[in-house]
C-alpha cells in the first residue's frame, strides 16, 4: 500500500526539529543565511510547512528573518547569553534553598537519580563530550524540577534550552568533563546533607565558570565545533 501523505503539522514540526538540532549541532552558524527555498529543497517539503517551522524558530529566538535576504540564523549575542545564565543563578540558587529546607528523612525521587548518575566512580563516568552536555542540562532541570515549583522549572527549561549553543561547546574539552563531574558531587553531598549555603555557593561558582567560557568562545571555535559534526544532511 502507498505512504500516506504526511500531515502538514506534522511534517512542520520535523522540519522544525531537523533545523533546531542543526543550529545546535552547528550544522547551522550563526550569521548563517539561507532561504525557505533551499530549506524546501533540503527537506523533500513544500514551502508552507517550511515557512512554519522557521517562524517558530524566529519566536523562539533562534533566526532573524530579513526582507529581500531571507533568513539567517540569529548572531550571538553575549549580553544576552550574561543575563540568561544570571536568571540561572538565581533560579537554581532558590532551588537549592528549598531542597535544603525539606525534612532530613525526605530526598525527592529526582534527587536521589541524579545522586546514581553523578555520584559514581571515575571509570563509570561518561567521556563522550556531547552525552556530558546533556546530562549536564539535565541536572540542573532536575534540580529545579525537585524543588516543586513547577512555574520556576518551566522557565528555567526555557533559559536552558536558549543558552544551549554555548553549553555544547563548554564540553569539547576533556577536563571540563572531569571537573563537572566532580562539581556535581560536590553539590549534590551538600545538598543531600542539607548545607545548604555550601551547596549554593558550589552552584554559584559551578555555573560562573561556566559563563567565563561563553567569553571565551571565537568564531574559530564554532567553525572548528561545525568540524567535527557531520556535514549537513541531504
Amino acid at each position: 500500500m502507498p505512504r500516506a501523505a504526511e500531515r502538514p503539522e506534522s511534517l512542520a514540526e520535523r522540519i522544525y526539529a531537523r533545523l533546531k538540532d542543526d543550529i545546535f549541532e552547528f550544522r547551522l552558524m550563526p550569521g548563517d543565511r539561507f532561504s525557505e527555498g533551499e530549506i524546501a529543497e533540503r527537506m523533500a517539503a513544500s514551502r508552507t510547512p517550511v515557512r512554519q517551522a522557521l517562524h517558530r524558530l524566529q519566536r523562539e529566538g533562534f533566526l532573524d528573518v530579513h526582507f529581500r535576504s531571507g533568513w539567517q540564523v540569529r548572531p550571538l549575542d553575549f549580553a544576552q547569553f550574561d543575563e540568561l545564565y544570571e536568571l540561572r543563578i538565581v533560579l537554581e540558587l532558590e532551588a537549592i534553598r528549598r531542597l535544603c529546607q525539606r525534612p532530613t528523612d525526605e530526598h525527592p525521587p529526582a534527587l536521589q537519580a541524579l545522586a546514581r548518575t553523578w555520584m559514581v566512580q571515575k571509570e563509570d563516568q561518561l567521556q563522550d563530550g556531547a552525552a556530558v552536555s546533556r546530562l549536564d542540562e539535565a541536572f540542573h532541570c532536575q534540580l529545579l524540577e525537585a524543588a516543586g515549583n513547577r512555574e520556576m522549572a518551566r522557565v528555567h527549561r526555557e533559559v536552558s534550552e536558549k543558552i544551549r549553543i554555548l553549553r555544547r561547546l563548554d564540553f569539547t574539552q576533556p577536563q571540563r568533563i572531569d571537573l563537572t563531574y566532580a562539581e556535581h558531587q560536590q553539590i549534590l553531598d551538600a545538598i543531600l546533607t542539607r548545607r545548604s549555603e555550601e551547596a549554593q555557593q558550589l552552584l554559584k561558582g559551578h555555573i560562573e565558570v561556566s559563563k567565563a567560557e561563553v567569553h571565551s568562545i571565537t568564531l574559530h571555535k564554532l567553525y572548528g565545533a561545525r568540524q567535527r559534526v557531520e556535514p549537513m544532511p541531504e
